[in-house]
C-alpha cells in the first residue's frame, strides 16, 4: 500500500548528484545491479514460453496507460485476455507487511507495517517469504476489481524464461504499474533489495481473474491452482 511518488522524486535527484562522482561502472549499482541470477527450479507444469506465447499482443482494456516508476512515461497498458489481464512492465520490490530482518524501516526507506489485504490469521502478509504482487489502487485508468481481480487472486509472473506463482497481495499507487514482494524477485532470481533492486523491464504479470488462494498465506496452494489455471489459460486463448 506504499505511496512512493515524493520520496522517489527526491531519491532520484540524489541518485543524479550521485551518479556524477561516481565511476562509471558504479553507476549501474541501482535497481538490478546486483540480481542474483535466474532461480533454477521451474514452478508448475506450464512453461513460461507458453504463457508468453499468449500475451504478444494486447487488448487494451485500461481507459489509459500505467508509469512504471515517477520519473518515467505513461507507457503501460492493462490487456484483456479470456480468463486473464495482464502487462509487461519492470519489477519494484514491496516489503511492505510483517516486519522481519529483510523488510523493516532500515532496509527499505518506503516501508509500512500493513498490506492491502491479510493472512488468514489477520496478520498483514510477510514480503519476504510469501510471493505476491501489488496491483494499482483503483482509479479513472482502471479498477482491478471490475476486471475480476481480487486479493488472494493468482498471478503468474515471467522472467527470463521462468515462471512463478504469486498471490494479489497489496496496492500501491494509482498511476504505478509494476511492484512485487521480496519473495517474488528472489524467487525469479531478481535483486530483492527494497530500495535498490528489482529489474527496469522483461516482467510479465498475467493474473487470473475470479481466482483466489485459501489461505492466502499458502504458496502451495497458489502454485497448485495457479498451474490449473495457467493450463486453461493456455486452452482458451
Amino acid at each position: 500500500m506504499r505511496s512512493r511518488t515524493l520520496t522517489l522524486t527526491a531519491a532520484a535527484g540524489a541518485a543524479l548528484l550521485a551518479s556524477a562522482v561516481l565511476p562509471a561502472n558504479a553507476s549501474g549499482l541501482t535497481r538490478g545491479a546486483a540480481a542474483a541470477g535466474p532461480a533454477a527450479t521451474q514452478e508448475g507444469s506450464v512453461s513460461a514460453a507458453d504463457l508468453l506465447a499468449k500475451v504478444t499482443s494486447c487488448s487494451q482494456i485500461s481507459s489509459g496507460k500505467y508509469k512504471t516508476d515517477d520519473e518515467t512515461s505513461a507507457t503501460v497498458p492493462v490487456c484483456g485476455k479470456n480468463g486473464a489481464v495482464f502487462w509487461k512492465a519492470d519489477m519494484d520490490i514491496d516489503c511492505d507487511g510483517q516486519r522481519t530482518s529483510k523488510c523493516s524501516e532500515s532496509t527499505d526507506p518506503w516501508y509500512q507495517d500493513d498490506t492491502a489485504f491479510h493472512q488468514s490469521d489477520g496478520k498483514p502478509l510477510r514480503a519476504d517469504t510469501l510471493p505476491y504482487v501489488v496491483v494499482p489502487s483503483s482509479s479513472s485508468i482502471w479498477n482491478y476489481g471490475s476486471a475480476g481481480i481480487k486479493g488472494g487472486g493468482v498471478v503468474a509472473v515471467i522472467y527470463q524464461n521462468k515462471v512463478e506463482y504469486a498471490v494479489v497481495g497489496d496496492t500501491g499507487p494509482t498511476k504505478i504499474i509494476g511492484e512485487a514482494s521480496y519473495a517474488t524477485a528472489k524467487e525469479l532470481g531478481i535483486d530483492p533489495d527494497p530500495e535498490n533492486g528489482g529489474t527496469d523491464s522483461g516482467v510479465t504479470y498475467i493474473l487470473f481473474k475470479n481466482s483466489q488462494v485459501s489461505p492466502i498465506e499458502s504458496h502451495s496452494a497458489a502454485v497448485s491452482l495457479g498451474d490449473r489455471l495457467a493450463q486453461t489459460f493456455i486452452r482458451d486463448n
